[in-house]
């Protein structure tokens, strides 16, 4: 017989600031050398693989190994909507240094959702699909108090979003080929955003633009991080694809 889950063992590898710390790092689906999240993790190279062994054992992680060398990366979606979870429940770490401050703010700019974008540019994104009438089925908009099923950082299900014949015709001439997205895997799923409280779009529909955009060079990853950054190419296709205007400042 099974008893509850036990989430104390999770939340036990969860606890630990270096863990908690390489997992950020790999929030966005990649993989990394151990050396890469060390030093993410600000540990010795020797304490990282201890902390990396127990995040695998654990189910969070696993491990490639490509020669001679090692990469790991998180689990599977799941363990990126953990992260994400946890993320809006937290508190702001100590900002300490201009560096970090940066790199916050990046990542509530944008980042990243394992395969698809999320932040301010996921959500406004998100919200220029609907107003083009794009997409269907909702307002891209949380409201904690009529929430049914949804909840902050978690996989949405109270809207129930659709792609129209002119999203279809406009989503193709962006260049996604939707023969070749994954029959298994839902077109459309959404996301409630943690940073900004909307909803960016998810499923393989949102992994497939995601993609595109970095084929296109107006997306590309921050360095050891899952914040994104987008080029001034970016800027301009995003406005004129989709509406969606980011101010220079962004």
């Amino acid at each position: 017989m099974r008893g509850d889950a036990d989430i104390a063992r999770v939340g036990a590898l969860v606890a630990d600031p270096a863990r908690a710390r390489v997992l950020l790092a790999l929030g966005d689906g990649r993989a990394l050398p151990a050396t890469v999240l060390a030093g993410e993790a600000g540990v010795a190279a020797s304490t990282a693989s201890a902390h990396l062994g127990k995040l695998v054992k654990g189910g969070l992680l696993v491990v490639e190994r490509h020669g001679r060398h090692r990469y790991f990366r998180i689990a599977g979606p799941e363990v990126a909507d953990l992260i994400e979870a946890l993320a809006r429940l937290s508190p702001a770490a100590p900002v300490r240094s201009l560096r970090q401050g940066t790199q916050a703010q990046a990542v509530r700019f944008a980042r990243t959702c394992y395969d698809h974008l999320a932040g301010m540019v996921g959500t406004e994104l998100m919200s220029a699909l609907l107003e083009r009438e794009l997409l269907t089925g909702g307002d891209g908009v949380f409201e904690p108090g009529a929430a049914g099923a949804d909840r902050l950082s978690s996989p949405g299900f109270d809207a129930d979003y659709r792609l129209t014949a002119a999203g279809v015709e406009h989503l193709s001439e962006f260049g996604i080929d939707f023969e070749e997205l994954p029959p298994r895997r839902p077109l459309i799923r959404y996301c409630v955003d943690w940073s900004e409280q909307r909803h960016h779009l998810a499923g393989s529909l949102g992994a497939a633009l995601a993609t595109r955009m970095f084929e296109l060079g107006w997306l590309s990853r921050a360095r050891n991080s899952r914040a994104v950054h987008v080029s001034d190419v970016g800027r301009e296709g995003l406005q004129r694809s989709f509406g969606v205007e980011l101010s220079s400042t962004s």
